[in-house]
């Protein structure tokens, strides 16, 4: 997976020139959390690296003002030439990628949403590889729910922080023929953490390259989580597989939810409790129970299962965390005649959500999800850096 690796994302921003609608350095509506108690839980240590400058927060003026719409015009004329456009989709804008192979990506600002990612097909097309809903929001605006989306949490002695939702356009690199790289920033209020996230676009992959830094200056470390979650679109799960998974442990658990979540409203109404089999519920902020120790791990910590199947049908409801899992493994659609191959790196487990197949061929429950998730937290000290990645790999040239 060498070739998918793009460089760390360490190029300086662009000079930010006057007055623009919305300022570069715009962080906005950060999402707190308690850290939870845990004193039992085992925890990842990271080796320290040089700490990244990290963008300014917003003023307390601009967050109570709430979301301004984003420049567009400016975006275009800074950023030109790198086979990127960027389009103003209600106040957010999105950036669309584009190389000459035929490949495209969408990406959503200020949520880093990536809506859409259409790879060049052995066909001669492209074919839309992400599942993703638009439902009416308050005031109505749109709500775009599904694609790839990013869950970091950062918790500490004094709270927690996420940059969901606050994420800046930072820089934008590469050209049409080779890579377009888009690397968002986001930061904590007083500088206290970063995160950065580079989005890039192959001819032949799709990559989501992470990085947080505990920037505190006191000697309070940091307990930070994370997950990507890739609503894949499928013909429907019946005729869905996952490739790979034999010999894995897995532990079963409720859906992990975030704005970006779609879940069935009638999920797990059919299914009735196996007797003596421990259900792992998920917090609405993703896999905080998870990381909060013991209750998700059982008495012993043992596993519910192993996976016996290395052609694992999708076809029934199931959500599962495997651990021990290969760094990359195939999901294979008979029914729409196409495979994506997702590498992980950084990430010790993997998530895997299906819905189950009484939903309509095609439909708005026509997806699997799937991406590299933690069952356990990453410690940060300060200067601490943590890096993982996910790579969307298009086997269908």
């Amino acid at each position: 997976m060498a070739a998918f690796c793009t460089p760390a994302a360490t190029t300086a921003p662009h000079a930010t020139p006057a007055p623009l609608t919305r300022p570069w350095k715009h962080i906005a509506l950060c999402h707190f959390s308690k850290l939870g108690s845990g004193g039992s839980q085992r925890t990842r240590l990271v080796s320290a690296a040089p700490q990244v400058r990290a963008v300014a927060p917003a003023t307390a003026a601009e967050e109570a003002a709430g979301p301004s719409p984003i420049n567009v015009e400016y975006l275009s004329a800074e950023f030109a030439g790198h086979g990127v456009s960027f389009e103003a989709v209600g106040i957010s804008c999105a950036v669309k990628m584009a190389l000459r192979n035929g490949s495209v990506a969408h990406l959503l600002l200020p949520s880093g949403l990536v809506t859409s990612y259409k790879p060049a097909m052995w066909h001669g097309s492209v074919t839309e590889v992400l599942h993703t809903s638009v439902a009416a929001g308050h005031g109505g605006r749109a709500v775009i729910r599904g694609g790839v989306s990013v869950d970091l949490h950062c918790a500490g002695g004094d709270g927690g922080w996420s940059p969901s939702g606050a994420w800046s356009l930072r820089d934008v690199r590469g050209n049409p023929t080779t890579s377009i790289e888009i690397e968002l920033a986001s930061a904590a209020p007083g500088d206290a953490a970063e995160a950065r996230c580079v989005v890039t676009l192959h001819p032949e992959a799709l990559a989501t390259e992470l990085s947080a830094t505990n920037n505190a200056a006191s000697s309070s470390p940091m307990a930070l989580s994370c997950t990507v979650s890739n609503h894949l679109r499928v013909s429907t799960p019946d005729a869905t597989y996952a490739l790979g998974l034999q010999g894995s442990d897995y532990r079963s658990v409720e859906p992990a939810l975030s704005e970006f979540s779609i879940i069935p409203p009638d999920y797990g109404a059919a299914r009735q409790s196996a007797a003596g089999k421990a259900r792992h519920r998920l917090s609405n902020k993703g896999f905080d129970m998870v990381l909060s120790g013991g209750q998700a791990h059982g008495a012993a910590g043992e596993p519910d299962g192993e996976e016996d199947d290395d052609y694992k049908h999708m076809t029934e409801e199931m959500c599962r965390v495997y651990s021990h899992a290969p760094r990359e493994f195939t999901i294979i659609d008979r029914g729409r005649r196409n495979s994506i191959c997702l590498h992980r790196r950084g990430f010790e487990e993997l998530y895997v959500f299906s819905p189950g197949s009484q939903y309509q061929w095609y439909g708005k429950y026509a997806y699997v999800v799937v991406g590299p998730a933690m069952l356990e937290p990453v410690v940060l000290r300060p200067g601490d850096k943590w890096q993982g990645a996910q790579y969307l790999r298009n086997p269908n040239l």
